[in-house]
């Protein structure tokens, strides 16, 4: 089959590979799209370099643990490991792989407990910008922040893959939403549904008080994002930085800093951990099925251009999401 393979960090390259065969608690899915994250791009590049040594199950020292990129996919069962109760040849279905990744591919196997029954009205471009993005979205908000009704939330790059499923999460469960995003996004986040909308470049967005402020950027320091916060309030760390041409610790640095400062203030100061599940995806499903939640997609690439739908996701402040099709 198709894939796209990475030998060494800094380049992926458009190759065949053997077609994976399902275990037992596998299925086989015959990719349609999968979507880039910024995940993607950190693992290519192998940035920061402190990853390579903190996530082994990811990150080797000269090139990845796995082989082929990607996360998010959305295609059709083609085969069933003999454990699989829940899908048969057919069904179309979506999921992350986690950090097992390889859905950069035209066929892929995934845990029967990562995968879903697709949204019956998306397609499966728009079912593959789901997985990782909104099930980070849904997790910082709903398990990690507890946000409810009458809650003030910022959601600092609401224009990003995360932070438009963020925007509409919050609205979803009741909160007064402000995004923080560029000049050219306004407009895409206010059609999301924010009450309100900052141009980082012409506003300070910390100047307001928030009782939850959802980092998705790492572009402030802790002080500054501690400053938007209520003496009660919470900040939630998802930010995966921005490229800068390699860095030794980039975002991480906020993450160690904030394990250190959350013992001794008010303020919870909590680092997302998020983890891919079909539960998860079933609400997500019931959100999307129910108009409260609509995927954003920026633009599409065919499989044979991924190289270059990373580098536009690390690269040129991709806004929303970036999908591959299959060829």
């Amino acid at each position: 089959m198709k894939a796209i393979v990475q030998d060494r960090y800094g380049a992926v390259e458009f190759g065949v590979v053997d077609t994976p065969v399902a275990a037992a608690n596998e299925v086989l899915v015959e990719v349609r799209a999968a979507s880039v994250n910024a995940y993607d791009w950190h693992v290519m590049r192998g940035d920061p370099y402190l990853a390579r040594l903190a996530m082994p199950a990811v990150f080797g020292l000269r090139r990845p643990t796995r082989k082929i990129r990607g996360r998010d996919f959305a295609g059709l069962v083609t085969a069933v490991g003999g454990d699989v109760t829940s899908f048969r040849p057919g069904d179309e279905v979506f999921g992350d792989l986690g950090h097992a990744s390889g859905a950069f591919a035209e066929y892929v196997c995934a845990p029967e407990n990562q995968v879903a029954r697709k949204p019956a009205n998306l397609t499966f471009e728009q079912a593959a910008a789901v997985p990782l993005a909104a099930n980070t979205a849904l997790m910082g908000l709903r398990d990690v922040a507890e946000v409810h009704k009458g809650q003030r939330v910022a959601v600092n790059g609401a224009s990003g893959g995360v932070g438009t499923f963020a925007v509409q999460l919050a609205k979803s469960f009741g909160a007064e939403v402000t995004g923080v995003c560029s000049t050219r996004n306004v407009e895409l986040v206010r059609g999301l549904g924010a009450d309100h909308v900052v141009d980082y470049t012409r506003h300070d967005f910390t100047e307001h008080r928030y009782d939850v402020v959802f980092d998705l950027v790492a572009n402030r320091s802790l002080t500054d994002l501690r400053r938007a916060l209520t003496p009660a309030g919470t900040l939630v760390l998802s930010g995966g930085g921005v490229s800068n041409g390699g860095s030794v610790v980039g975002p991480m640095g906020l993450l160690i800093k904030s394990k250190l400062v959350s013992r001794f203030v008010s303020q919870r100061i909590c680092a997302l951990t998020e983890a891919p599940g079909t539960a998860n995806l079933a609400t997500l499903c019931d959100f999307i099925e129910s108009g409260g939640v609509t995927p954003a997609i920026d633009r599409t690439y065919p499989l044979s251009e991924a190289a270059e739908a990373i580098r536009y996701v690390e690269l040129e402040h991709a806004r929303a999401k970036v999908v591959l099709t299959a060829q």
